[in-house]
Parts: structure tokens; C-alpha cells; sequence
């Protein structure tokens, strides 16, 4: 990491204004680009502070700004230079040309913050809570990202390696000096060190569910008969008129999708065609689609304004599927006992509605602090099996044995806290980052 590396790190197009950041040893390079506004020279700026002055572009020049980070404190832990300029895209290309013919070179994806990780200015979880946040879809995103780019999941992975190797040491010590009958490395200890991993490595696992709904968005199906108010209860959530509307039956011929987000978490609202024997050709496709739609869904809403033995049979067809049943057209005086009684046309009983929709799809409240990666869902789940594996090993195995479950779950630990993450895994996770980050 000897060389520079330059990028835009705005966003394309025009805007008000463009940054263009370089990081490695950009003085030079910036002493050659920017004439300040004064005598200071770039070499001797005052850390973090703006200085005024202009930028040479090569072909033209641009009145701006121009700030050192000097390092280890700045976010690559080296020194970075930042240009601000305006924000015509011609003007940010141009000077990152004029910045790479001066000896930088254009920084790959993520290299930024991929030298930010490797001098140690954040863990390899806080890079990936930083590309969720950037990627985030929802608010929800945006909170579990920044949860994790607080380092809330490094420290608790840090916290049970240290516990791992504490016990790591204590068997090596029992083994090379077996006469001393060291106590600190009692079996009993072990036990309880291990035990309180799992527990551990348990609550984290548990909160897995939770996370993939807000990384990846609730999937709710709306079925139920003809008529039974799917379009309109659609429209109603949505606070628009998205699905056609009409008193002929059939009228919902394939599945209409949407978007709406609750409580800053995605949910992702199919309205199907109605459930009944039909002899149509076109209709029956769309039943059978709707039929599988209800089965990949993490949530069903199954609609009825009037409760029949028929709801009874097509409920059976999904049982234990996670649902709410829901009374529509609660103003022309329908009603069941159900879990949500709404009105479409009035908005009755919509709001509610959408409290037990969060409810019942992400099935707790959110304050961000959930599990999101698949990655670290596997590293986690592996070192749960290698601690229950040493737990039921105690008392049955020497000690040399014993350790080689506690530092498997050790290392799948360091997964997450980046002491033992591969390079290739290392690569995939900086390459979700834009070429400026």
C-alpha cells in the first residue's frame, strides 16, 4: 500500500458539489494540483481544516476547496488529500485525470475502506455494516447496518474469542505441566466458560430471522376468495389505487405486487387472483400462481367478508403458515371473528392493520441490533457446533482433543472480527462498495 489512489467519491451526474479523494502519500500530488488562497502551502496545512484556493484540472481550473487528513487520523489511516469542487461531472472527471497523470492510480472498488480494515481503523463486520447502510433499501437497513459499522457484533465476537482463549491457555498449561495440577484450568471451568459461549452464540443465532426479514424485505401474499376485498385492501395500504378494482368476479387475473414500508422495514404486498373452481383457462393459470405464491410467502393475509366451510378448506391447504385473517368491508356491516376487521372504502381498521402486519412478519421491535450477514450467520452457526462439540466432550476426551473443538469455534469467530477471514472472502466484501469508497 506504498502507492495513491484517487477517486471520485460523490455520486455521478451533476450536483453541487464533487469530492475527489486521494489516499497513500498525495501531498505532492496535491502541491502540484492546488494553488491555495494565501502563502500556506498543501505541505503545511493544518489538519482537517478547509482551505480555499484552485484546483488545476489539466485543460481548466476550478475554484475550491481542498482539506488534509493527516495520518493515522483519517479513514484509511493514511494521509488522505480531498478536493471539493463543483459538482459538473466534466469537472470531477478532469480532475481526477489531471490527479492519476501526476502518479496516482485509480482506486479499485472498496480500496478505501479495504485500507481503512487493514491499518486497523475498523473490523472487517463494521466494513459490511458500512455497505449495508450505503445499499440500504429502508430505514430498517440503514439501522442494522449501522449497528454492526458500530462494531456491536465485533466486540461480542472478540469478547468470546478472549473467553476461548483464555480456556485455550489454561489446557495448554495442564498439559505441558501436567505435576503443577494448575486450578485455573479445572474441567468445571471449562464447562462454564463454554456454556456461557453458547448461550451466547444462542441469543446472536436467534436473532438471524429478524435481520434476513429487514435485509431482505417481508413477503406478504394476499389471498382469499373472489370478491373478498384483496384489490381494495391492496389500494388501501398502498394509499393509492395500484390494482384494478371491480364487483365481477375474476377481475384478478395475475398477481399485482407493491411496496410498503412500516416501521422503516420493507414489505413486499402480492395481491393474487381469487381462489375458486373455475372453467376459464387464463383464471385457472392464475389461481394455480397465486396457490404457489401462498407457499413461498414469510406471511399470509387471507381476506374474507363473509366466513364459509370454502375458507376453512383453502386455509387447510397452508397450514402452518405464518397468517392473519382479516374481515374486509367492515362498512356494509360484515363481520367475523378475525384478527384485523377493516374497511377499505372508509380506512377503517387499516392502521391497525399495518401494526399487526409488523408484528407478525418481523415478530419483535426493531432496534437495528440484529443479525444481517449470511456470512456471519454461518461463521456464528459453525462455532456453535464446535463449542457443543467440546461441551460433550468434557470428561469423555483428553485435554489435547478438547482443544481442537474450542479453537475451531475460536477461529470461526475470527471470521467476524477479521483476525481469521480469507482473502478471497476479504475481497467479496470490499467489492460492495463503489470505486469511491
Amino acid at each position: 500500500m506504498n502507492d495513491t489512489i484517487a477517486a471520485i467519491a460523490t455520486a455521478s451526474g451533476r450536483g453541487g458539489i464533487a469530492v475527489i479523494r486521494l489516499s497513500g502519500s498525495p501531498v505532492p500530488i496535491a502541491e502540484k494540483m492546488f494553488v491555495p488562497k494565501g502563502k500556506t502551502a498543501v505541505r503545511d496545512f493544518e489538519a482537517y481544516r478547509m482551505y480555499p484556493g484552485e484546483i488545476d484540472g489539466g485543460t481548466f481550473r476550478d475554484f475550491g476547496l481542498c482539506v488534509l487528513f493527516r495520518a493515522p487520523k483519517s479513514f484509511t489511516g493514511e494521509d488522505v488529500i480531498e478536493f471539493h469542487c463543483h459538482g459538473g461531472a466534466q469537472i470531477a472527471r478532469g480532475i481526477l485525470r489531471r490527479a492519476l497523470s501526476l502518479g496516482a492510480r485509480l482506486a479499485e472498488r472498496g480500496e478505501f475502506t479495504k485500507r481503512a480494515f487493514l491499518n486497523g481503523k475498523l473490523s472487517l463486520a463494521s466494513a459490511e455494516g458500512m455497505a449495508d447502510m450505503i445499499n440500504g433499501e429502508s430505514e430498517a437497513e440503514v439501522r442494522a447496518g449501522y449497528a454492526l459499522y458500530g462494531e456491536t457484533l465485533t466486540r461480542k465476537a472478540k469478547a468470546m474469542q478472549a473467553r476461548l482463549q483464555t480456556q485455550l491457555a489454561g489446557l495448554d498449561c495442564d498439559m505441558d505441566y501436567p505435576e503443577e495440577d494448575l486450578e485455573f484450568a479445572t474441567l468445571s471451568e471449562v464447562r462454564a466458560a463454554l456454556a456461557e459461549t453458547e448461550a451466547e452464540l444462542d441469543r446472536l443465532l436467534a436473532g438471524y430471522g429478524v435481520g434476513k426479514k429487514i435485509k431482505q424485505g417481508v413477503n406478504v401474499v394476499i389471498a382469499g376468495r373472489p370478491n373478498a376485498g384483496k384489490s381494495s385492501l391492496l389500494n388501501a395500504l398502498l394509499g393509492y389505487d395500484r390494482a384494478i378494482v371491480s364487483d365481477v368476479p375474476g377481475t384478478t387475473r395475475d398477481s399485482v405486487e407493491d411496496t410498503l414500508e412500516i416501521e422503516g422495514v420493507r414489505f413486499r404486498l402480492v395481491d393474487t387472483a381469487g381462489l375458486r373452481e373455475s372453467e376459464d383457462k387464463i383464471e385457472k393459470i392464475g389461481i394455480e400462481r397465486a396457490k404457489r405464491l401462498v407457499r413461498s410467502a414469510d406471511l399470509l393475509l387471507f381476506l374474507s367478508e363473509e366466513w364459509t366451510k370454502e375458507d376453512d378448506a383453502l386455509l387447510s391447504e397452508w397450514e402452518g403458515l405464518p397468517r392473519l385473517i382479516v374481515c374486509t368491508k367492515r362498512d356494509l356491516g360484515r363481520g367475523f371473528p378475525a384478527d384485523a376487521i377493516v374497511s377499505s372504502r372508509t380506512g377503517e381498521g387499516v392502521e391497525e392493520l399495518k401494526r399487526l402486519l409488523y408484528e407478525r412478519g418481523v415478530g419483535e421491535s426493531n432496534d437495528g441490533a440484529f443479525l444481517v450477514e449470511e456470512r456471519h450467520y454461518a461463521a456464528l452457526g459453525r462455532a456453535k457446533e464446535s463449542v457443543r462439540a467440546a461441551l460433550d466432550a468434557i470428561g469423555n476426551v483428553s485435554s489435547d482433543l478438547l482443544t481442537v473443538d474450542i479453537a475451531d469455534a475460536w477461529e470461526a469467530l475470527g471470521e467476524i472480527s477479521g483476525e481469521t477471514a480469507s482473502e478471497s472472502v476479504i475481497s467479496e466484501i470490499f467489492e460492495k462498495f463503489c470505486v469511491g469508497k
